[in-house]
């Protein structure tokens, strides 16, 4: 819920457009598998204070090697990859992150490609479909798909059936979000680099989780979609483990893997704090407070109903620490933060076209 970002939602779940497209942020590359043995990788967050130590994969990038993928499968790279596929939003942010943007030479259709630089790169897969064959004549020898379905379990299968080392990435929590960065950066041969990464979100989890522990815990709604009913976080979605770090008290749905929230719900939790993750598409605090029977929740009454970045907060990539402090920021508008943006809360980005992909 990379809306959307978060625990993914399998497919299969029958879900509205909108929060199709903001899961399909989160679903990308959220992991839960830690890294494998191979990339010596464990990855520690808690909400408080204390800091936590992440042991960073080894330094050295040697070649042939073999990781274990978040899926349990064992994947042997036998060079150091040059022609690489990013096949979820998350995986393609990461990859230019750690310095190799030119080495992509095919990714998942995005509606909000970040970095600009990846937009020249060519689409070779949309939710749900995988153009295998593309895949093939671009040379490509390591590609990055997403799992619980986000990628057609049939194409990463004949992937692999071709002898093009495919790893899987899907991080359930933010843990498992940090080990997926360590598992590319040893994929692709940049171990340090990621480490930096992973250190960068870590020092984000420790800031912010200091700043708001002596605060109060405002009852948060993280709004994905309400198209079509209202969605918000499930209990086992990582996302909800971000508005716990960022100092508020999350509403779920209350059964993991579900994201669907009734109206009854949100009036009886009366949340103090509503973020809209659907601003992109449309959605603003106007709407929201003159919704019939909403009248009565204190985040109307108080106007704390608040667009937010969602592709920041969902997305588990390179900019998961800018996305928490931009949370954090949106629940507690007074908070300071070294180096955060002083506004409470991130600006939505434009609108998608009709035309925009419900990709990672």
């Amino acid at each position: 819920m990379d809306a959307r970002r978060s625990a993914a939602i399998p497919r299969g779940r029958t879900l509205p457009s909108i929060l199709l497209l903001v899961l399909v942020a989160v679903l990308a590359a959220c992991g839960s598998g830690a890294a494998s043995p191979s990339a010596a990788v464990t990855a520690s967050v808690t909400a408080s204070p204390t800091t936590n130590v992440i042991e960073s994969p080894s330094p050295v990038a040697a070649f042939p090697v073999t990781l274990t993928d978040d899926e349990g499968t064992n994947v042997t790279i036998p060079a150091e990859p040059d022609q690489i596929v990013t096949l979820t939003n998350a995986a393609t942010e990461t990859v230019f992150a750690l310095g190799l943007g030119d080495r992509v030479v095919g990714k998942v259709e995005d509606f909000s490609v970040y970095p600009p630089a990846a937009a020249d790169v060519p689409d070779v897969a949309k939710f749900g479909s995988v153009d295998v064959e593309q895949i093939v004549a671009a040379g490509t020898d390591l590609v990055i798909a997403g799992g619980s379905n986000f990628n057609p379990p049939e194409s990463i299968a004949r992937l692999r059936q071709l002898g093009i080392p495919t790893v899987v990435i899907f991080a359930e929590d933010m843990p498992g979000a940090l080990a997926d960065i360590a598992l590319m950066g040893t994929a692709v041969g940049r171990p340090e680099q990621a480490a930096a990464i992973q250190g960068d979100i870590q020092e984000a989890i420790d800031e912010v989780g200091a700043a708001t522990a002596g605060l109060d815990k405002p009852r948060v709604f993280y709004e994905l979609d309400a198209t079509n009913g209202f969605f918000g976080p499930a209990p086992d979605y990582f996302g909800t483990e971000m508005i716990t770090i960022a100092g508020g008290d999350p509403l779920t749905s209350g059964t993991d893997g579900v994201y669907q929230i009734e109206p009854e719900k949100i009036l009886e939790f009366d949340p103090q704090v509503i973020l809209l993750g659907d601003a992109a598409y449309g959605v603003t605090p106007e709407q929201v407070a003159a919704r019939p029977g909403w009248d009565v929740l204190t985040a109307v009454k108080d106007g704390a109903i608040r667009p937010i970045d969602d592709v920041i907060v969902t997305r588990p990539g390179p900019r998961l620490g800018e996305g928490l402090r931009a949370l954090a920021l949106a629940i507690h508008p007074d908070l300071v933060l070294p180096g955060a943006s002083a506004s409470p809360a991130a600006s939505a980005p434009p609108a998608p076209s009709a035309a925009a992909s419900a990709a990672p």
